[in-house]
Parts: C-alpha cells; structure tokens; sequence
C-alpha cells in the first residue's frame, strides 16, 4: 500500500505540473488529487516538495521518453514516425484544451535559475532524450554527429512550439516545427 500511495503522489504531481507547473501547484493539491494524507509527502520525500518535484521530473522523462519509441520505434521508418509523433503532440493539446505539454519544460522554464536541484533533474531527462534520440537517428543511418544535432533542434523546435501553441491556442506551431523537423531528418536519410 505504501508503494501505491507513492505512486499515486507522483501521477498526481506529474499531472498538475504538466498542466500548472511546479510553481503554480501546492503540495495540498497534489496530495489531494493523489487521495493521500499530508504525513505521506514527507514520509515519501523527506525534502518535501523540491525532492518531490526532482523525482517527478525524473519519472515523467523516462515515461514521455518513452514516446518516441512508440512512435519511432527501429521497425517504423524514421521520418513517418517523427511525423506521427508532431501529430500526436498536437492532438493532445487540442484534446486537452492546451493545457498538457511537456511537463519537464514547464518545469525547466520555472526553476532552472533558482533551484540547482530541480535544473539537474531536467537536465538529466533532456540529456537521456538527446542519448536516446541520438541513437535511434543513428540507428537509421544518421552519423552520430549529425543525429545529435538533429535530435536537439527537433526538441528545440517542439518545446518552443510547445510554448507558441499553448500561448496561440493554436497547432500551427507544433505543425510546422514537426513539418521542419522532418524535412531536416528526411534531408540526413537521403544523403
């Protein structure tokens, strides 16, 4: 039971922070979203929120890492898939009303200059994403090098879009920073 409160905690942080970020989320809500009592937080994460928020951070990038092997898997063709994966970002922004992003960006964005702790965190799932995605692209006979750059201007692209479409209420940006990506990645393969 007391793994499953645990558990329970970090879906509830992840989602609020996704949708509200970590500023904008109080650790009575997310306990409450989680069905959890107060003495749970500290009794899982002794630090409180910030330890909270590092292990979301954490958590919620290894599981949307997780996204682009399903959309780009070694038996999808790369290009088709990182299409379907812009799609698939669009789409839930439209299904969500904008509100669900990328939780470690909003995350990044609010703390990467006051909490070392917090930026590590994003650090290490941006770094394991580029990892990650340097090596599918290669996989696909990218050279290294050129994979990793791909890989970072595509992230680069979609969490700006991310920002743009969110502020716009609108999928162009997400679009069209798919549509770029793409073009780039689909440039690398034909060479």
């Amino acid at each position: 039971m007391a793994g499953d409160t645990k558990e329970r905690i970090l879906d509830s942080s992840g989602e609020l922070f996704r949708r509200q970020g970590y500023m904008g989320t109080g650790v009575k809500e997310i306990l409450a979203e989680a069905g959890a009592p107060f003495g749970s937080l500290y009794h899982h994460f002794p630090g409180g929120k910030a330890e909270l928020g590092a292990e979301t951070v954490r958590r919620s990038g290894f599981l949307y890492g997780l996204l682009l092997g399903e959309f780009a898997g070694p038996e999808v063709e790369l290009a088709a898939g990182i299409r379907a994966f812009f799609a698939g970002a669009a789409e839930t922004l439209v299904e969500t009303g904008y509100a669900d992003a990328c939780p470690i960006a909003t995350v990044a964005l609010e703390t990467s200059s006051t909490d070392e702790g917090l930026r590590r965190a994003c650090a290490d799932v941006f770094s394991a994403w580029i990892e990650g995605g340097t090596e599918r692209f290669a996989m696909a006979g990218i050279p290294r090098p050129r994979a990793r750059t791909l890989v970072i201007q595509m992230l680069a692209a979609l969490e700006g879009a991310f920002v743009l479409s969110r502020a716009l209420r609108s999928t162009e940006p997400i679009e069209l920073a798919g549509e770029a990506s793409v073009a780039a990645i689909q440039a690398a393969l034909d060479r």
